[in-house]
């Protein structure tokens, strides 16, 4: 067969939806010798590609190749870029999250992964914008799809409950720790210099994931505020892009208004092969969001024997 996936989040700095699409290309390279797979992306520059095709491990499978379709808009890219490939060469399956393309054959049997519907269950926490596209765009994306993929039941739950599909179009196919994340063992030396990488104190509480209102983070900043003088020695870690999309700009004016600057740590987005030395060096890991569909950050403290 020949397989397309949407890979358009790897490389993006996405955290969980990226994880996701990373090991499940990773592992269908290790396992599929015979199905080619066709692996679209719209991220550009020779180099990168090559970076990509090394991380995937799949620079010396003949049977994977990555698609570049030029598109600076990704609603477009579904719309118009991505159908117009797939009318010249078409393939059997195409795997994709969430939005799926439009104006593509019946021929052509179409899967969507559903990470979570938080922007249903809590729509003030999107931008308009992307409510507005997500709203219009989603019912009929689970309508088209032949297959609908949950991470959990409690997502397959919350599919049914807002858009009243049939259940057994959905498959629930649940979100693990990844085995790069499960195979990392640092030596006290590597432990030091990502340390001294990411600028982590020596006794930290630990946030990882993206910054967006759906996190709660705010209410993480002002429970860590009301504890801060019992454990002076401790710091309080929120790892994330800043400049990712639907920052939430609360979390900069609650350290203002409590004036803990000093005590709070950014430092940016991590690695993924750094990922688990962090949880390794934390004391331990806090999750404060109000919705997820799976929430891998805990299992991967789990995995690491942090607190959680």
């Amino acid at each position: 067969m020949r397989i397309g996936i949407d890979i358009r989040n790897i490389g993006k700095q996405r955290t969980g939806d990226e994880t996701v699409f990373f090991n499940l290309v990773k592992n269908l390279a290790e396992i599929d010798n015979s199905n080619e797979y066709l692996l679209f992306t719209d991220i550009t520059g020779e180099n990168i590609i090559q970076k990509l095709k090394k991380k995937l491990a799949i620079e010396d499978k003949e049977n994977f190749k990555i698609i570049f379709l030029n598109c600076p808009n990704k609603f477009v890219w579904n719309i118009w870029k991505l159908p117009a490939y797939l009318r010249k060469s078409p393939v059997d399956v195409y795997h994709t999250q969430y939005i799926t393309p439009f104006f593509v054959s019946k021929n052509i049997k179409i899967v969507t992964h559903i990470h979570d519907i938080s922007f249903l269950a809590y729509p003030e926490f999107i931008k308009k914008s992307d409510l507005f596209f997500l709203k219009n765009l989603i019912p009929g994306s689970i309508r088209r799809a032949d297959k609908v993929i949950a991470v959990s039941e409690f997502t397959k739950n919350e599919i049914i409950k807002y858009y009243k599909i049939d259940p057994g179009k959905i498959e629930v196919v649940y979100n693990a720790v990844g085995e790069d994340f499960l195979k990392s063992d640092y030596s006290g030396s590597e432990l030091f210099e990502i340390r001294k990488k990411y600028n982590l104190p020596e006794e930290f509480i630990l946030y990882i994931g993206t910054l967006q209102p759906r996190k709660n983070i705010p209410i993480l900043i002002q429970s860590f505020a009301r504890i801060k003088e019992k454990i002076p020695e401790v710091k309080l870690v929120l790892a994330g892009n800043r400049n990712a999309h639907n920052f939430d700009d609360d979390i900069d004016n609650e350290i203002e208004r409590l004036k803990i600057s000093g005590s709070i740590i950014f430092p940016g987005f991590v690695d993924e092969e750094d990922k688990s030395a962090l949880f390794q060096l934390a004391k331990v890991f806090v999750f404060p969001s109000l919705y997820e569909g799976f929430g891998i950050p805990i299992l991967e403290a789990f995995a690491s024997r942090v607190p959680v």
